[in-house]
């Protein structure tokens, strides 16, 4: 007799390919260890890079700019046709629908890849933060399991929304090359980032000014889009900048760290960055802001206070010049252990 395997459904309210897109399709590739995954998302380069996979995936009405009505519609639809033994969640908007429509048969698990320990990081009012507080402190009841892509950020779970199940830490797996060479010295400045507050774009401008003022040969690259460009732009100009730093917009990752030498990431928090560990995989240099879980990745010699130029300016030089000072990424989880730790947790569930 031939046992057919237990079914998780992967809700994700998102279509993009930033963000949760890398995690969604990394474990599609991969596979979860006895498991039969189903990704529910709307329409958008995410259902369509799956497919390319020959991941099972289910496009339909489903994520904010759908509506609420439509997202519950849509995921019970999803859940009676697929009868799945886990839901899966991912990002705030699909724990909520999934804590309000999927039913009682499944087991509902939920990873956490966004959460700030500074709440102004991702809402501008108390009343807002307040809100959200209360909503994911309910929808969390709901849940068999949460998963937290970092220490820091399992520690934020548990001071906010108070848990009432252990958060299992499954930190974002990479496959590294154990054969690939440190890049070559070299003061290539490179910032994959939306360009928006959180960031702290500016604080890079100033420590790359003065770096430039030591090391005329630098160049700074800031990748992405977003609502701050035209203030970036003034700032650069401002600061006589505008034949060093270039903001091109939207860039090919892989492309983009092959022509650099340093990747730079001075964020307010970030969680478990992707950017990072790619970067320190492939032997990058990397400077980042010593908040969240950039400590479980990296080195305190990469680790910077953003808001001193100076030793912003200083870390990139180092970990520009001096190849040997980059410490690279050892003893990190794959993506086949991330995915064997997704397995194990179901298992705790009890599903099957």
């Amino acid at each position: 007799m031939v046992l057919t395997a237990p079914t998780a459904l992967w809700v994700v309210p998102v279509s993009d390919l930033a963000g949760v897109a890398r995690h969604v399709l990394d474990v599609a590739r991969a596979g979860i260890p006895g498991w039969r995954l189903v990704v529910l998302t709307p329409p958008g380069d995410l259902p369509a890079r799956l497919r390319e996979l020959g991941a099972d995936v289910v496009e339909g009405p489903f994520g904010p700019d759908h509506g609420l009505r439509a997202s519950v519609t849509t995921l019970r639809d999803v859940v009676r046709r697929e009868q799945p033994a886990v839901v899966h969640s991912h990002l705030a908007y699909a724990d909520i629908v999934v804590a309000l429509a999927a039913g009682r048969g499944p087991r509902l698990v939920t990873t956490e890849h966004g959460i700030a320990r500074d709440d102004v990081v991702y809402h501008r009012s108390d009343a807002k933060t307040r809100l959200m507080a209360a909503a994911h402190t309910a929808r969390l009841r709901r849940f068999d399991a949460a998963i937290a892509v970092s220490r820091a950020t399992a520690d934020a779970m548990r001071e906010k929304w108070h848990p009432r199940r252990q958060v299992v830490v499954v930190p974002n797996g990479v496959d590294v090359d154990p054969a690939a060479a440190p890049s070559a010295a070299g003061l290539r400045i490179l910032s994959l980032a939306r360009l928006s507050p959180e960031k702290r774009l500016p604080a890079l401008v100033d420590g790359f000014a003065k770096l430039h003022h030591s090391h005329p040969e630098a160049r700074l690259t800031l990748a992405g889009k977003g609502p701050e460009e035209g203030a970036l732009r003034a700032q650069v100009a401002r600061l006589g900048l505008a034949d060093t730093v270039a903001l091109p917009g939207f860039v090919d990752p892989d492309r983009a760290m092959a022509e650099h030498d340093v990747l730079a990431m001075l964020s307010v928090w970030e969680n478990c960055s992707y950017a990072l560990l790619d970067a320190a995989g492939r032997g990058m240099g990397v400077v980042a802001s010593d908040v969240g879980g950039n400590p479980e990745i990296l080195p305190s010699t990469s680790l910077v206070d953003a808001e001193d130029a100076r030793a912003v300016a200083a870390a990139l030089s180092a970990q520009g010049l001096d190849p040997a000072a980059r410490s690279g990424l050892t003893r990190w989880p794959s993506v086949a252990d991330m995915c064997a730790r997704i397995a194990q947790t179901y298992a705790s569930t009890g599903a099957r």
